[in-house]
């Protein structure tokens, strides 16, 4: 019987992987669906279409899947999705991004309203809680692409404003106008990044305990379950003893 339930519990997870595994997969194919139709089809002359697709190989989706969501935007069965950013705020007042590809507005923000209000927070109106964010670029590399001085070096060169380096990859932030240029000029010296993306920065974090950063994870967890949210930002922190308790 334990051997049984132990194949049972492994089953399960591999069928958790691999839900979250498709639904990362259609919402990457959803973002290069809509840059595909935005600009024109050819990565090489659409640079958000040449990030989509460099971020999707990044997660290990395969070729046929990013052909076939290309092709989507010129058929007659492309959806016409619509990019929303909702703003509020989560348990404890901390402020709370959401950024949305939906064919249905009144579904995705019944859904998201929603999703605040189960979680003891609030959906505010657009600009309530952006203001205390910096729209930038964000560029990765895996630790394999130099040490800290090598990476802050080419970053400097290629004109990005700041690197942070932990134990598990290299962040560059850069302007968000300048995204496109500064990828392409870190690709020819330390090779093409993990993920190029524009992202809401805080400009600062709050501290929070225990309890609220389990509902706060909670409700960002549910938000990313929803199949039209393509990202979510928030401004709190975390420290290392309360999410040592977390993840024990």
């Amino acid at each position: 019987m334990a051997g049984h339930s132990q194949f049972k519990n492994i089953m399960h997870r591999k069928g958790r992987q691999d839900a979250v595994r498709s639904k990362m997969f259609s919402k990457l194919a959803r973002e290069i669906t809509v840059a595909a139709k935005a600009g024109m089809a050819d990565p090489a002359m659409n640079a958000r279409l040449r990030l989509a697709i460099q971020n999707a190989k990044a997660q290990s989706m395969p070729k046929d899947n990013i052909d076939r969501a290309i092709k989507k935007a010129s058929g007659g069965d492309a959806e016409n999705y619509e990019e929303i950013r909702y703003e509020g705020y989560g348990p404890g007042g901390v402020a709370v991004i959401v950024e949305a590809l939906t064919d249905n507005r009144n579904r995705t923000a019944s859904s998201v309203r929603s999703t605040f209000t189960k979680a003891g927070g609030a959906l505010g109106e657009t600009g309530s809680v952006s203001f205390s964010f910096d729209r930038v670029g964000e560029i990765t590399y895996k630790l394999a692409a130099g040490d800290a001085d090598a990476v802050m070096d080419a970053a400097i060169e290629a004109g990005a404003d700041d690197v942070e380096t932990d134990d598990e990859v290299h962040t560059i932030y850069c302007a968000f106008e300048n995204i496109g240029e500064v990828s392409k000029a870190l690709e020819a010296t330390i090779g093409e990044a993990e993920t190029v993306n524009a992202i809401w920065k805080a400009q600062n974090t709050v501290p929070v305990d225990e309890e609220k950063a389990q509902s706060l994870m909670k409700l960002i967890d549910t938000l990313e379950d929803d199949d039209d949210v393509q990202n979510v930002y928030s401004n709190f922190e975390v420290s290392d003893e309360v999410m040592a308790k977390l993840s024990a």
